[in-house]
């Protein structure tokens, strides 16, 4: 049994100026692929590694950067032919300049190679977007079932496990879907909070109904102004009366909670959350600059935090990541025990305060001709973590290989949302601030032009009912 595995991985603001280029992507190819994807193949199944593409979401791909992965994967893809079936771990919300379905494309030229009778895989992060073009590639699709994603190798694996059944003689798999007019934020659908968790929990009993093999709720991305943006449920079963009916139920659920989902911790604009932090006593204070989360499609490049903690004049807080090649290369020339004036912030396009500072050099990790440059400095009793590179600051060793350990501080900032799992349980308290940048949490405000309407909340008087709609393929089963 020979499965082809491989795929395309990222987010895009199209709020975010900064355009994704190849060289922002980290490629896997041949028998890399199987241990980026960290999933199991069985014994009797050879696995024919293509090629994995993945970044830290951001800004639309070009056109180019597209049709490189694309050409290379195709051609991969035809050198392996024939094939018995083929797994694909996508995320669901590229945006390339110039093409409105990215992945409906992708996966296309895909069947367009495999043709009409090896079966399609897929697994997606839960805030990718769907579209009928998607949905009529494909046999098997499995999401991610929660938020902060601690479930994405299980459901890489679920996807594969549901496909080597098929190929074993399993029942021939169908998907159905049905859309659901909403667009949240993935700060207020936490699989961790209400009415999320909920829902979410529902999925596994979804499973075991008669003709059901895996259940699925999407969130969407929000912060692609684009018409596939959506929620929906998408059901891969083997009896098409009841994947119909499972993405009926699931996608009801959804819209009649459409007005309970809020944000998991305290929410408040910046300078509140400032206010609020210097009455605590309690430590460590972890502070979610939201807006700039480069994991949501951020820039990672705004100083607003840093900005107004300098003009508050406070002290003893510590900013995880903040994005700015030209301080982070400066600090990082001047050397360990430098005092250096930098000018920290709004270096990738879109805007935000730009603050002059002289500050001391604490610790410098890489080099400025990799690129990769990361130094720790200090001013005013606040220390920045510069990065020559976007990235974020969610994990323990993120700070530790720094010298710094989170538990031991008293403020920390970093650019997120909800907090990663590994920051969560230390927050003593986490607050999260309502920060400008390209994934603004003021979701009716965002510029609208291309969004299908009605969908909430951007607009919020309409009614609604499911229209569950099966794959072109599930059409064609006889199912």
């Amino acid at each position: 049994m020979r499965i082809a595995i491989g795929g395309l991985h990222t987010e895009c603001s199209t709020y975010n100026p900064l355009l994704q280029q190849v060289g922002d992507f980290h490629l896997s190819q041949g028998s890399e692929v199987l241990p980026a994807l960290a999933v199991d193949m069985p014994d009797d199944v050879a696995s024919i590694g293509l090629s994995y593409a993945n970044s830290v979401p951001g800004g639309p791909l070009t056109a180019q950067t597209y049709a490189q992965f694309k050409d290379k994967f195709l051609a991969q893809l035809r050198d392996t032919m024939p094939l018995d079936g083929v797994y694909l771990s996508m995320h669901g919300a590229v945006h390339v300049v110039g093409l409105e379905d990215a992945e409906g494309d992708w996966l296309s030229a895909v069947r367009d190679v495999i043709g009409t009778d090896v079966p399609l895989a897929v697994s997606y992060d839960l805030h990718g977007n769907v579209t009928q073009q998607i949905i009529d590639q494909i046999d098997i699709f499995a999401g991610y079932r929660t938020a902060p994603h601690i479930d994405v190798r299980e459901t890489r694996q679920r996807a594969l496990g549901m496909l080597v059944d098929h190929l074993r003689g399993g029942q021939k798999p169908v998907v159905a879907w049905a859309k659901v007019p909403v667009l949240m934020p993935g700060e207020r659908s936490s699989t961790e909070d209400e009415p999320a968790k909920g829902l979410y929990a529902a999925l596994p009993i979804e499973d075991s109904q008669s003709g059901v093999l895996d259940a699925n709720l999407m969130v969407g991305y929000v912060w692609a102004d684009t018409p596939r943006g959506t929620a929906c449920a998408v059901v891969t079963g083997v009896d098409t009366r009841a994947a119909l009916d499972s993405a009926s139920r699931l996608a009801q659920a959804y819209w009649d909670a459409r007005a309970d989902f809020a944000f998991g911790v305290e929410t408040k604009p910046l300078d509140d959350c400032l206010d609020d932090i210097a009455k605590l006593q309690s430590s460590p204070v972890i502070l979610a600059d939201s807006g700039d989360n480069p994991t949501g499609g951020g820039v990672g490049d705004r100083a607003d935090v840093l900005d107004a903690l300098l003009k508050r004049g406070a002290r003893d807080a510590l900013i995880g990541g903040l994005a700015d090649a030209p301080a982070a290369n400066a600090a990082c020339a001047a050397g360990v025990g430098a005092q250096v004036e930098l000018t920290i912030g709004a270096t990738l396009g879109l805007g935000g305060p730009v603050v002059t500072a002289t500050c001391n050099v604490v610790c410098v990790l890489g080099t400025i001709a990799g690129r990769n440059a990361e130094v720790l400095v200090e001013t005013a009793g606040i220390r920045i973590i510069l990065t020559a590179r976007r990235r974020p600051f969610h994990n323990l060793d993120d700070f530790r290989k720094f010298g710094i350990e989170p538990a031991e501080q008293r403020l920390i900032v970093v650019k997120s949302g909800y907090l990663s799992p590994d920051l969560a349980p230390l927050a003593n308290p986490a607050l999260m601030a309502l920060t400008d940048g390209a994934v603004n949490q003021d979701i009716p405000q965002l510029e609208n032009k291309n969004r299908v309407q009605p969908m909430y909340p951007f607009q919020t008087d309409f009614t609604w009912t499911p229209t569950p709609e099966l794959s072109a393929r599930a059409r064609n089963s006889g199912l």
